[in-house]
């Protein structure tokens, strides 16, 4: 793999003490004047390596701007925002750009496979954009597809896989560059139950690695037991946070 374009500052020496994420005090607003609304409001979250993290909470009450924010695809006005020691507020566009590609992988709900290339040429990208040789990144993809069960489908178009199969190779995109942080928004809404089961099952066995995390916005209760934490949130606050009992507790009013 060649080194990337621009480099990143080195970030502090990892302990067992360390947070994949530490959002401390952030407000996000969008709009001015009377049409200004207030999205996160000074907002505080934080979470674990080895963790599996779900923000819940009804539409609009601040989850998929906290996950932009936290990726650093969306600025903020207030508070500080770390991901892996490395404090985002520090880093210029194209650090931040740099970061993302190194070290986080997004998986959508929908999907957002590119249908003029074949599966194994949608996984590769995140290789490629990291200067990657195309030989070599198409190779680590067939790798990373064939582990998921997709290895009879590597020249496929996405649009003869089943949504569950979609599903996969948006979730191999997002593993193949190994980043430590997995960022998914909604990703079992549109799929059956057991497709969705299984999905949750493979994000649940990345999130167990002890250097990566990730963290799933939902309103799919089916996926509330796999969590380590729980965070609920309301009108851009976080309202609470579950963990242990407090999450079994949870599941018995969630059902």
């Amino acid at each position: 793999m060649t080194a990337l374009a621009t480099p990143l500052p080195i970030p502090p020496t990892p302990s067992e003490a360390d947070f994949a994420v530490q959002v401390r005090q952030v407000t996000k607003t969008f709009g001015v004047g009377d049409s200004r609304t207030v999205a996160l409001k000074a907002v505080n979250f934080s979470t674990q390596e080895g963790e599996l993290h779900l923000v819940v909470g009804p539409s609009g009450c601040g989850k998929t701007t906290l996950l932009s924010v936290v990726a650093g695809t969306l600025e903020w006005e207030e508070g500080e925002i770390e991901v892996f020691g490395h404090r985002l507020s520090t880093l210029s566009k194209a650090e931040m750009a740099a970061f993302r590609r190194r070290y986080i992988g997004f998986i959508f709900q929908q999907f957002n496979l590119v249908p003029t290339l074949s599966v194994t040429e949608n996984v590769s990208i995140p290789l490629l954009l990291n200067g990657v040789r195309r030989t070599d990144a198409e190779h680590k993809a067939r790798e990373v597809l064939s582990k998921l069960g997709l290895g009879q489908k590597l020249e496929k178009s996405p649009r003869d896989l089943s949504g569950g199969q979609q599903q996969r190779v948006a979730i191999a995109r997002a593993l193949v560059h190994e980043p430590r942080l997995i960022i998914c928004d909604e990703p079992t809404s549109a799929l059956d139950s057991v497709t969705g089961h299984t999905i949750m099952e493979l994000l649940a066995e990345v999130a167990r690695a002890p250097d990566r995390c990730v963290i799933i916005v939902t309103h799919d209760p089916r996926t509330y037991a796999f969590a380590d934490r729980i965070t609920e949130m309301e009108d851009g606050r976080v309202r609470n946070v579950l963990a242990g009992d407090a999450i079994r507790s949870f599941l018995t009013t969630h059902r």
